[in-house]
């Protein structure tokens, strides 16, 4: 990453992490475990205590981004980083301190405390992570694992892989020794109405004409509504499947098109 985005993210914005990754490993891949695995010295947040700030649109380095409200039925390809020793200590953007032995990552757009699968494409390794950072800030990746998490799937050496991340909801309840989760809020990802997700806005004029222009060309180009404490926005959706495996797919085929950051969402 660039220079000019590390200190955007360091000091525009207070609600921020300090993710970033340029897919080069900070330090050297053998470091010494840790005493403690914990990212906090506190339980996790309940669901019912929500972090406002951590849920607004921000910017970083001239590119806007819409944290969603819901995990729900949430999957994404693309490619993983991961970050450590430069940002260990500091706090995150919800609020704890980051440790680089914890089983964390950062995401740009998913709610903060949401517990996901991700899954090295490259070796099929998997691993379950919470959400507690935002970034990675690097065109093409979609989070950004802490070096315990990257160490487990094989990303610590090559510093980048291949993944597909699957939320998992929220915790439900956690172990008071360990605070691991040990029960989440079930969601059936694989049966249902899914669709695919490719823009957000907060001007419905803007929303209505990329939905036009996609009308030409994919079928059930739609605006789905949503407001809450931050204000409306108007998300452009295409497509319509009644399994998640389809929903993916066509969501992973128009990404490689050059639609960007795109995912499949239940509806």
């Amino acid at each position: 990453m660039k220079f000019r985005t590390q200190i955007l993210i360091l000091f525009s914005l207070a609600f921020l992490g300090c993710s970033t990754s340029n897919g080069i490993p900070y330090e050297p891949a053998h470091i010494p475990p840790p005493k403690s695995s914990t990212d906090q010295t506190s339980p996790p947040p309940s669901s019912g205590q929500k972090k406002v700030a951590t849920q607004k649109p921000y910017k970083i380095d001239g590119v806007r981004y819409t944290p969603i409200d819901s995990a729900d039925g949430f999957v994404q390809t693309g490619i993983s980083s991961w970050y450590g020793r430069k940002f260990h200590g500091r706090k995150t953007s919800n609020g704890v301190i980051y440790n680089m032995y914890a089983m964390t990552a950062a995401h740009k757009t998913l709610p903060m405390d949401t517990w996901v699968s991700v899954h090295n494409l490259e070796n099929n390794k998997k691993i379950v992570v919470r959400i507690n950072d935002r970034g990675p800030f690097v065109s093409g990746r979609i989070i950004d694992l802490s070096y315990t998490g990257a160490n487990r799937i094989g990303i610590v050496g090559p510093g980048t892989a291949k993944v597909r991340v699957t939320a998992l909801g929220r915790a439900t309840s956690y172990s008071q020794k360990t605070k691991d989760p040990i029960a989440f809020k079930p969601v059936d990802y694989w049966k249902g109405n899914f669709t695919v997700q490719v823009g957000a806005f907060q001007v419905k004029a803007n929303a209505e004409k990329y939905r036009q222009d996609l009308s030409k060309t994919h079928q059930n180009a739609h605006i789905a509504t949503f407001t809450d404490d931050r204000g409306t926005f108007f998300r452009v959706r295409i497509g319509r499947f009644t399994n998640l495996k389809d929903a993916i797919g066509f969501s992973e085929k128009i990404s490689a098109q050059g639609f960007g950051s795109t995912f499949a969402v239940a509806e």
